[in-house]
């Protein structure tokens, strides 16, 4: 649960702030809210921590996506190619824009493969989406070497691996974009929110102007009379969003810390096991260690360990049978069956490629996602829970 199992003082001090001004907005308000900006702190001191130029605050991962995709000028006709092992919601937000996401295979980091990405691009594709899956950073170096090859734009999904690097880099400013997710169930948590992230100044006032109705935010005009560049919409976030993240972020670093503790205790036990794999991580000093990824020879044998473990009392999640995130498992996604009874954008004329969510298309995926167990890793680990952790795994062992 990551930062959710440290809610405490510091948020309610923050949430406090909130309440004693009575304004909850991002926007306006300035004399009655006396000083007190939340979001924009929260966004000025999350820009600082990645060391990149501008992070804005939104109401959503899945929000923040569409909104990255709006100032990218993604749309429709636009083919974006994203990895077979992904949450939905990066799926969504491109057919929310009007364009068609491009299902591709990954390696054995779990996440995009830059290696077959070549066989995915057409004459339709604008943009890819590397996503950092499960706290673990993608080859997002090698994806940008084909994007520039092929003139392409490069968005990196980062809702699952808030503080992460590569080589050195915060992953979600290594691309053209990036995006953030803090739900309940992220890195760190601000209940729903997520933010916007890109070191271009055209792709933020873009992204600011359209996540508020298209207001430009002149300090000099008050607001409702300024003028407008864009159409917009709502997806802000609200000051008890930034106020939670604030008390949060400043909580990150320790996360991730007490999450790779905890991760090489139980990895430790596992890799005694005869016939266990890991998950392979192309910068280990970049992994969030939010899950542990293990597998083993094949489908059957990890079915009959998962079983094991759980009668142990120890669970694990089999990604290959979940309905939200591998993409062959989303029966709405294959039936083109959008939020609207025309299909669109499948339907849309001015489309003129042709979309494949066929396993075989992906055929490391297909293996992979069905022999590999994953452990969600909590920043909280009593001494008594490890031990009955590791026992369990002892237990179970004997089945292989």
């Amino acid at each position: 649960m990551a930062g959710a199992e440290l809610i405490g003082a510091e948020e309610k001090r923050e949430v406090m702030d909130i309440l004693e001004t009575g304004i909850f907005m991002r926007y306006g308000f300035d004399e009655e809210r006396k000083g007190i900006f939340k979001v924009k702190e929260f966004e000025e001191a999350f820009a600082k921590y990645l060391n990149c130029g501008y992070a804005l605050g939104v109401t959503s991962g899945s929000a923040a996506l569409k909104v990255a995709m709006t100032a990218l000028d993604v749309g429709p006709g636009d083919e974006v190619i994203a990895p077979a092992f992904d949450f939905i919601a990066t799926y969504e937000a491109i057919l929310e824009v009007g364009a068609i996401p491009v299902m591709a295979d990954i390696d054995d980091s779990l996440n995009l493969d830059p290696d077959k990405l070549e066989d995915k691009i057409t004459s339709c594709t604008k943009a890819i989406i590397p996503v950092h899956m499960c706290g673990a950073p993608a080859r997002i170096d090698k994806v940008i070497e084909v994007a520039k090859k092929h003139n392409l734009l490069v968005l990196e999904d980062n809702a699952q691996a808030s503080g992460g690097s590569y080589k050195g880099r915060k992953l979600g400013t290594i691309g053209d974009m990036g995006i953030l997710s803090f739900d309940y169930y992220k890195t760190i948590t601000t209940g729903e929110g997520g933010m916007v992230i890109t070191n271009d100044k055209k792709l933020y006032d873009r992204s600011d102007w359209y996540h508020d109705h298209g207001h430009d935010h002149n300090p000099n005009v008050e607001r409702a009379l300024e003028g407008r560049t864009i159409l917009g919409f709502n997806f802000r976030m609200n000051e008890f969003q930034g106020a939670v993240g604030l008390a949060q972020l400043r909580k990150l670093d320790y996360i991730i810390s007490e999450q790779r503790k905890n991760k090489a205790v139980i990895k430790d036990a596992l890799g005694k096991i005869n016939g266990v794999g890991f998950r392979k991580l192309f910068d280990p000093d970049g992994d969030t260690a939010t899950f542990l990824g293990f597998n083993l020879p094949d489908e059957t044998i990890t079915r009959q360990f998962q079983k094991a473990l759980q009668r142990e009392g120890v669970n694990t999640i089999l990604y290959k049978e979940n309905a939200w995130h591998y993409a062959p498992r989303w029966e709405h996604l294959i039936a083109r069956s959008t939020a609207n009874s025309k299909k669109y954008p499948f339907t849309n004329p001015m489309y003129k490629g042709k979309v494949d969510y066929d396993v075989e298309s992906i055929p490391y995926a297909e293996n992979i996602i069905g022999r590999t167990l994953f452990m969600i890793i909590p920043v909280k680990m009593p001494e008594a829970k490890m031990e009955s952790i590791i026992n369990g795994i002892e237990k179970a062992s004997k089945i292989l």
